[in-house]
């Protein structure tokens, strides 16, 4: 080996060092985790199981933060403002990719103010109806809707939410008439449906599985690729004919901007083997998330593309900016 290779080896040993040393001693002290929702939901239930993991794998105490308002706009703009030290992390829903599309002014840049960690898991959107409704089958409900234009109400979790862009997509695809009742939160649009107020409505799987399984509501269908593992007796939409409706409430990991390459690639790896645990993967699955756990590659590839099909969406249903 020459003296100039042996040289340059030494310079990038000298450069890479303190980036490695630095994620060796991390944590150091407790890790904050920010969800930008009240407790209870889908992320906030998926974020403390994998918290608590982390806590005892690395050490120290990830613990979780409530900062919930403006659809996820408050503790997502103060992540954003965050040190990138590795002491703050978010554990954001799709609210992080469609707020920047809904919102004239939201208090982050998804693409400089965060570093995509990984995917943890995703809950499909589900088409639900009180066990009353007549149709039985997303094709019957169509059906239904299109014979009776501007009759039928269907409930969503609030404006921006991706179960209303769901709604959005089936109207704009099939050019259906129907009545969008927006309610504050998954929890009271599945209460209208279950009391028949509402007959119709669409949310996240997650948040419905004990509710379908007590058979107190009928779920017609998912917004997936492919059936949810969790609940595998519900067809996909795709399989009754309608196309290009994939959707999905996420569990995605940022970090603010300036987190060093060395302690994001061990939020990765860590966060990646815990739900991915039979144990772990088996707790979410019953929340209706499927674990994932990707390459930061594959999920900031994943940000970019659901940040510009959400775009299209809102703007194609005309849907003012909030």
């Amino acid at each position: 080996m020459t003296i100039t290779i042996m040289r340059a080896l030494a310079v990038c040993a000298a450069l890479l060092a303190p980036g490695a040393a630095f994620a060796q001693q991390y944590p150091t002290k407790p890790v904050k985790i920010i969800i930008p929702f009240a407790a209870g939901g889908v992320t906030d239930i998926a974020g403390r199981v994998i918290a608590a993991e982390l806590s005892k794998r690395l050490g120290q105490q990830f613990y979780i933060e409530n900062q919930g308002g403006a659809g996820g706009n408050l503790g997502m703009g103060n992540a954003a403002r965050s040190p990138g030290d590795g002491y703050t992390i978010l554990f954001a829903s799709s609210s992080i990719v469609v707020n920047p599309s809904l919102y004239q002014k939201p208090p982050f840049d998804i693409e400089k103010d965060f570093i995509p960690v990984t995917k943890a898991g995703g809950s499909p959107n589900a088409w639900l109806v009180n066990p009353s409704f007549p149709a039985k089958t997303m094709t019957e409900m169509v059906d239904m809707i299109r014979k009776e234009p501007g009759k039928h109400s269907v409930a969503s979790p609030g404006a921006g939410t991706t179960p209303s862009l769901s709604i959005e997509m089936l109207k704009l695809g099939l050019k259906l008439d129907f009545i969008t009742v927006p309610f504050a939160g998954g929890g009271p649009s599945t209460q209208s449906v279950l009391a028949g107020h509402t007959p119709i409505a669409c949310g996240a799987l997650g948040n419905s599985v004990a509710i379908i399984k007590d058979g107190k509501v009928r779920a017609l269908g998912v917004t997936a690729k492919k059936r949810s593992a969790s609940m595998p007796e519900i067809p996909t939409l795709d399989e009754a004919g309608i196309k290009d409706q994939e959707a999905e409430t996420m569990t995605g990991v940022f970090v603010p901007a300036g987190t060093p390459k060395p302690i994001v690639d061990l939020l990765q790896k860590e966060i990646a083997a815990i739900v991915n645990t039979p144990d772990i993967k088996a707790r979410l699955l019953e929340l209706g998330v499927e674990a994932e756990g990707d390459s930061q590659a594959s999920f900031d590839a994943y940000v970019k593309a659901e940040v510009a099909k959400w775009r299209r969406v809102i703007e194609d249903a005309k849907i003012p900016k909030i």
